[in-house]
């Protein structure tokens, strides 16, 4: 059984995406897109207000290559 997904803003998913070693691209209306330069993996964040729906932040991890765990753990 997976671990709940935390309520999470979109900053603090940025914080936890640039630990990982992603960068700022660009931004294209409200999502901004984050690179990681040494294997070219790429996340887009939206950056709107409030906390990230549920079913979004699981596609974002997934995108991070990252575990449910790891995620909270980086929080």
């Amino acid at each position: 059984m997976t671990p709940k997904l935390p309520a999470v803003t979109a900053k603090e998913l940025v914080r936890v995406a640039e630990r990982l070693g992603f960068a700022f691209r660009r931004q294209s209306g409200s999502h901004a897109i984050y690179i990681r330069p040494n294997d070219q993996a790429r996340v887009v964040i939206p950056m709107h207000k409030g906390e990230l729906k549920r079913k979004t932040l699981h596609a974002i991890i997934q995108d991070l290559k990252i575990t449910v765990e790891e995620f909270r753990a980086m929080l």
